[in-house]
């Protein structure tokens, strides 16, 4: 027992150790391509170089934007890794020589970008992180509808599949998030006079992503995400004269595919929200067992399984056929502080109805001051 405190207390203090040497994250997030995001990180890299820190940059992409291109003169450039794939010599961030080279700071675009296959990381977030854990400090640059939990509403808001997407995870590891903030207006007139697109694509984006409604809705998630991102900064670094209750949240899905993944995004933005654990919960009854549930189902479940460890979940599968007091026993056990779950005509909540035990589940709610969060 006390060789096992004795390990505990070494990995905590080489935790503490680890995490004063790590890099450090600041990332600047806009509602939408041609905000000015990279252009505002090159000012910035202009400026460090004007202050004597060593900066350089590990990627950039500046869509043959002539004012944008014009800045990144004087500003040492770490050459791309090249990459021969289907035939095809390719680039790449080359993050080995980024953490040989060692500079103080590295500016590295695209955080959404997916690595050509065979890279170390399958995503640049993911590089990013090795570089932070390596002591060097990283500015970087994503638009909003990358954030992996926002997926399904930036969609259904623009209309367009998002595939290349990061995890919320990363951006709540940044030191500071700064948003490239325009009015729709604004955007849109920078788009007309050939700032963001070839003119050949115009027209088309005008009918298409660019439309004023659009923006304004990105615009204000893009707002938001800067405002949760500060409160959690607030609420880390600032003293408490008054210990607030922990919260935490228990995300309850089921085999409904479409709905558990709803569940698992807005229970992430959630815990997000409030800097807090979460777990997804899902109860097998017997009639799910693993000869008896189809297997596109099963295929579903794992991958949304998957989904929320990404999203940084707990994922606990229970065996029971009493789904109301099996989400009661967790939620007293893990010290849940707000139960989500999906809408009344889901599969979840009608096997909640139909059980005696709802009443009691309201009941231990109230006793515990347990939150129940009905999501649409």
């Amino acid at each position: 027992m006390e060789e096992d405190d004795k390990a505990g207390s070494v990995k905590k203090f080489l935790d503490l150790v680890k995490k004063s040497r790590r890099g450090k994250f600041k990332v600047y997030i806009g509602m939408s391509a041609g905000v000015g995001k990279t252009y505002r990180m090159l000012q910035e890299a202009h400026a460090l170089l004007k202050n004597g820190i060593d900066i350089q940059i590990g990627y950039i992409e500046t869509h043959n934007r002539e004012e944008t291109h014009a800045l990144l003169h004087g500003i040492p450039l770490i050459e791309r890794r090249k990459i021969f794939y289907k035939g095809k010599e390719l680039e790449e961030m080359d993050v080995q020589a980024i953490i040989n080279l060692h500079p103080e700071v590295v500016i590295v675009d695209e955080l959404a970008h997916t690595n050509i296959e065979g890279s170390k990381n399958g995503k640049r977030w993911q590089d990013v992180a090795d570089i932070l854990d390596a002591g060097i400090s990283v500015i970087s640059a994503v638009n909003i509808q990358h954030l992996e939990s926002m997926n399904e509403e930036i969609e259904t808001i623009t209309g367009i599949p998002i595939t290349e997407r990061i995890t919320d995870k990363i951006l709540e590891t940044a030191d500071e998030i700064v948003n490239i903030d325009l009015t729709a207006d604004e955007l849109i007139d920078r788009l007309k006079a050939g700032k963001i697109y070839d003119r050949s694509k115009i027209e088309r984006a005008l009918n298409n992503f660019f439309q004023p409604e659009r923006i304004l809705q990105l615009r204000e998630l893009a707002l938001k995400e800067v405002a949760h991102h500060l409160e959690r900064k607030i609420n880390v670094e600032v003293p408490k004269q008054i210990k607030l209750r922990p919260e935490k949240f228990l995300a309850c899905i089921s085999t409904n595919h479409q709905t558990a993944k709803i569940i698992i995004r807005k229970t992430a933005r959630l815990a997000s929200y409030y800097r807090s654990p979460w777990i997804v919960l899902y109860v097998q009854r017997s009639q799910e067992g693993g000869d008896r549930i189809k297997l596109d189902l099963q295929r579903h479940l794992i991958n949304n399984f998957k989904l929320a460890t990404e999203l940084g979940a707990e994922v606990l599968k229970v065996k029971s056929e009493d789904v109301t007091d099996t989400i009661t026993r967790i939620a007293a056990e893990k010290e849940v502080t707000t139960i989500c779950i999906g809408k009344p005509h889901l599969n979840l909540f009608q096997v909640i109805m139909r059980t005696a035990i709802f009443n009691k589940l309201l009941k231990k709610i109230s006793e515990t001051e347990t939150d129940l969060v009905i999501l649409s």
